[in-house]
């Protein structure tokens, strides 16, 4: 059994709010905006600062109350790396001023990257390889987003969250389901970047190919008939029911899809953790970050059971539970 032992998240200084967005699309009123996907504003990395910058601030966070020392492996979640290569795991090591005698590997997901990243950090310390996990979870998505799309604009925002990762003693030994479904890569995509940069260049996209494009109905439909099943399946996997959860926290989408599906899954709304209003959609941090706000207001107490799911680009799904 693992367990989280610390979470600690950075934000960049720069705030993009409605307002601000109001005044560049006057077809858009703030109020519009937040009723819509339930963000009332979002931090944007500034022009010169990327995803190694933000995990490097929520890292030294770690550190305060953590010994460095104690890490052996680096886990990096982020689909907007410093460089092809060499990977940004690595580079962290040295910004950190870690032990060289550590394992670091970044890994390329999204809004699922937090659970997978536990399910990795799982298979590393149950192997033997590994008893103090770094897992970082950084993102610069609005590097990706065209300045005319208000719709990505309104919903993404820039973040990093980094949480230790270490072998639990006694308690129970919970399952992850994972799932995976290329054929949905197209409905959230940068396609230029990599090497296969010749294509032709569906009518629907309005923006560049270097631009985040979102087919946002198509991801709406995918979520709603995936994750439903998600929940049944890690319940049953893990021999519980909805009542032994005390809190479910998902991948912080937008309002609107996370209380659509908290209806469609029959969730008490008192055990529904939302809280984006003041981030937006920080992709694979969402739910690390979610989970530190919940501590910091003493939502969460020893021995309680929260189910994690997230959901998104790939597509890509997992989820698991965590006991407090």
């Amino acid at each position: 059994m693992i367990k989280v032992s610390k979470i600690e998240y950075y934000l960049p200084e720069t705030v993009l709010t409605n307002e601000d967005l109001e005044k560049e699309f006057p077809e858009w009123t703030s109020e519009r905006i937040r009723e819509k996907v339930g963000i009332t504003q979002r931090h944007i990395s500034s022009e010169n600062e990327t995803v190694l910058d933000l995990a490097v601030k929520s890292s030294e966070k770690i550190f305060e109350n953590y010994d460095r020392n104690k890490v052996d492996f680096i886990l990096f979640c982020t689909q907007s790396p410093e460089y092809f290569l060499p990977t940004t795991a690595c580079i962290l090591q040295d910004r950190l001023g870690l032990r060289k005698n550590i394992g670091a590997i970044d890994f390329n997901l999204g809004c699922s990257g937090f659970v997978y990243g536990l399910a990795f950090a799982k298979g590393l310390i149950a192997a033997g390889i590994a008893q103090s996990i770094l897992l970082v979870t950084s993102e610069t998505y609005t590097k990706h987003i065209n300045p005319k799309d208000k719709g990505n604009r309104s919903i993404f925002g820039d973040a990093s969250a980094s949480a230790i990762v270490e072998r639990a003693e006694g308690g129970s030994d919970y399952k992850f389901c994972l799932g995976t479904d290329g054929s949905g890569a197209e409905n959230l995509i940068v396609k230029k970047g990599a090497f296969k940069t010749d294509f032709e260049q569906n009518p629907e996209h309005e923006f560049e190919p270097q631009n985040l494009y979102m087919n946002g109905p198509e991801i709406f439909n995918f979520t709603i008939e995936n994750i439903p099943g998600l929940v049944r399946e890690t319940l049953e996997e893990n021999k519980m029911t909805m009542d032994d959860i005390d809190h479910f926290v998902f991948h912080q989408a937008n309002s609107f899809m996370l209380n659509y599906l908290r209806k469609k899954t029959k969730i008490p709304a008192e055990k529904f953790y939302i809280d984006m209003e003041n981030t937006g959609n920080t992709v694979s941090a969402t739910i690390p970050i979610a989970l530190k706000n919940m501590m910091e207001k003493g939502m969460l107490k020893e021995g309680d059971k929260v189910l994690l799911a997230g959901f998104g680009v790939g597509y890509s799904w997992g989820a698991t539970i965590m006991e407090i």
